[in-house]
């Protein structure tokens, strides 16, 4: 029995607020589980440098956690004046998987920032990001196109993540603070609508886990991911 009661192949409750944060020019809130992330999206008119003149977008990403996301409270980065590895790791894997189903030379030279701050952290922060910030990002990119700023929607695919392990030897789908601070093997996969794969991050944290584990592992993930993409399709009214 998992800690929550799921099935292994079932998914937390999954709830995606667009429209949450007034000011942005694209926002989410998602809600997986217990685990909240605020994502939100800013529209720019500069571009990186390396891109200047090349007539191509870029998006972005930060990502961060509430001192209360957690149990006890955590101290700021910005108090400590740097980040620490994991966060600039989880932005990082966040603005590839965004990039990766945007056509950038239909943004022209726009940047676009997305925030990812997580307000409650109960396991599968970085899937929830990445998720979250597809919808904002959608938004954003449709406020261009209202301004003209864009001609028309850059997004060619949706783009979804989602957490997988082995949990008191069982393979199980979107683990929660629980099971992934117990799991023998810990998984994240980032999938695209269309069936593609964007990233994998997998590590054995007891025992190395077997080509028949990671297949069956992979399987739920599609089929978890299928599960996002139609709930993302609804907050986008689709």
């Amino acid at each position: 029995m998992r800690p929550s009661g799921r099935a292994a192949d079932a998914l937390r409750s999954v709830t995606l607020q667009p429209g949450a944060a007034r000011h942005a020019e694209g926002s989410c809130l998602i809600r997986m589980g217990v685990t909240e992330v605020l994502c939100t999206a800013s529209v720019e008119g500069r571009v990186p440098g390396f891109l200047r003149g090349k007539g191509e977008g870029w998006v972005t990403a930060e990502y961060g956690m509430l001192p209360r996301a957690t149990h006890s409270r955590g101290e700021r980065e910005a108090a400590r004046g740097k980040q620490s590895g994991r966060t600039q790791e989880i932005q990082r894997l966040i603005g590839r998987a965004l990039r990766a189903v945007v056509d950038r030379k239909a943004m022209g030279e726009v940047l676009i920032t997305i925030d990812c701050d997580v307000l409650t952290a109960d396991g599968g922060t970085r899937c929830a990001a990445i998720t979250g910030a597809w919808v904002a990002l959608h938004q954003a990119f449709e406020h261009c196109v209202l301004k003209n700023l864009m001609s028309r929607n850059p997004l060619r695919d949706q783009v979804a993540a989602v957490s997988c392990g082995v949990y008191k030897g069982e393979t199980v789908l979107d683990l929660d603070y629980a099971e992934d601070s117990a799991a023998q093997t810990d998984a994240n996969f980032v999938l695209t609508g269309k069936g593609g794969i964007v990233e994998l991050q997998a590590a054995a944290e007891g025992a190395p886990f077997d080509d028949a584990q990671f297949h069956a592992m992979l399987a739920l993930a599609r089929q978890g991911s299928e599960g996002l993409f139609a709930a993302q399709r609804r907050a986008i009214g689709r």
